[in-house]
């Protein structure tokens, strides 16, 4: 019993020494760079208007779906 439990001791504290010197983690050090291009105002209002069309068109098609399927359970209500 007693070395069960010595056993499980050396085990429980050996966690923190396998994950040591594994890949990635936190470094305080190391700051990530990102290369973005350069926002000019007419780029933004492209990106602008891209968004606003994709937003459109997404509204639309939920719309139209549900329209579609409450049309669709009244047709069914109804028709019992």
């Amino acid at each position: 019993m007693i070395s069960t439990v010595k056993s499980n001791k050396s085990i429980m504290l050996d966690k923190s020494k396998r994950f040591r010197k594994t890949l990635g983690g936190y470094n305080k050090c190391r700051k990530v760079k990102y290369s973005f291009p350069e926002a000019t105002p007419e780029y933004l209002l492209e990106i602008k208007n891209k968004l606003k069309k994709e937003n459109q068109m997404i509204w639309l098609k939920t719309t139209v779906t549900f329209i579609i399927i409450l049309s669709g359970l009244l047709l069914y209500l109804l028709t019992q």
